[in-house]
C-alpha cells in the first residue's frame, strides 16, 4: 500500500505539481534513501524509479566565437578567467578556487583541487595561458588564491563571474543560448574534433564515466565533414 501511494504522489509531482525533472529525481533519492536506509523496508528499490532524464547536446562556441568574447572582456583579470576555464576546460567552481601555488610552471600543469566529485586532478597549462597569467599577475599581485574577491582574502565568488560572462556576450551580439559552462563544453568539443583520444579528454575533464564524456561526440564535426547534404546532389535547378 505504501508504494501505491508512493507511486500516486510521483505522479501528483509531475501532473500536478509539474516539478522539473531533477526536482522530482531530488524526491525520490530522498525516498529512497528514507525508506531503504531508515526504515529499512524490504523492497526492490527500482520500484521507486527516477524520472528519465532529458538528453539536451550543449551548445558550444566556435573559435570565432570564443575570440570575439575574450576581445569583447577589457578587465584582464575577468579575461583571464575566461581564458583559464577554455585553456583548461574547468568548471566555474573550480577555476574561482585555483590558488597560485597550482600553477606548476615547470612541468607545465595546472593542479585542480577537489573538483566535482571530490576528485583532485591535474590539467594541461597552456603556453598562451601562462603569458596571460604572468601579464595579470604582475598587474594585480595576488598572494594566495589566483583569483581573489574584491577583500583579497577569499576566492571571487561563482555568481561575479556569472555576470561578467552575461555582460561580455551581451557585447559581442552572440545570440546562442550560451551560458559560461559552455566554455567548458567548447574545450571538450574542440579537443574532440582536433584527434584528441576521448579518453584522455575523460580524464582532464575529471568526468568518472566515459559515458558523460561521449555526449561530445554528437557535437564535435569529426563524423559529419565531407557528409554532403543531398539537396548539393541535385542537379541544377531550372531557372525560371
Amino acid at each position: 500500500m505504501i508504494l501505491e501511494d508512493l507511486h500516486t504522489y510521483q505522479l501528483h509531482l509531475i501532473r500536478e505539481r509539474k516539478i522539473a525533472s531533477s526536482s522530482l529525481a531530488q524526491v525520490v533519492a530522498a525516498l529512497r534513501f528514507f525508506y531503504g536506509v531508515t526504515c529499512q523496508k524490504a523492497w526492490d528499490i527500482e520500484q521507486i524509479p527516477y524520472p528519465k532524464r532529458k538528453r539536451r547536446l550543449p551548445v558550444v562556441f566556435n573559435q570565432t566565437e570564443l575570440l570575439r568574447l575574450f576581445d569583447a572582456v577589457q578587465n584582464l583579470k575577468h579575461r583571464a578567467i575566461l581564458m583559464t576555464l577554455y585553456a583548461a576546460g574547468l568548471r566555474v567552481s573550480e577555476v574561482v578556487h585555483l590558488r597560485i601555488s597550482d600553477i606548476d610552471s615547470q612541468r607545465m600543469m595546472i593542479f585542480v583541487h577537489q573538483g566535482k566529485g571530490r576528485k583532485d586532478r591535474y590539467v594541461t597549462l597552456s603556453h598562451r595561458l601562462l603569458g596571460v597569467l604572468r601579464d595579470y599577475w604582475k598587474l594585480e599581485r595576488p598572494t594566495h588564491w589566483l583569483f581573489p574577491g574584491q577583500d583579497g582574502q577569499r576566492p571571487l565568488t561563482r555568481a561575479s563571474v556569472h555576470k561578467f560572462f552575461k555582460k561580455a556576450v551581451r557585447t559581442t551580439g552572440l545570440i546562442k543560448p550560451i551560458t559560461v559552462h559552455c566554455i567548458r563544453h567548447s574545450y571538450a568539443t574542440h579537443l574532440l574534433e582536433s584527434g584528441v583520444d576521448i579518453r584522455k579528454i575523460q580524464l582532464l575533464l575529471g568526468h568518472r564515466s566515459l559515458r558523460s564524456t561521449q555526449i561530445y561526440t554528437h557535437v564535435a564535426r569529426n563524423d559529419l565533414d565531407g557528409t554532403p547534404s543531398p539537396l548539393d546532389l541535385l542537379p541544377d535547378a531550372i531557372e525560371p
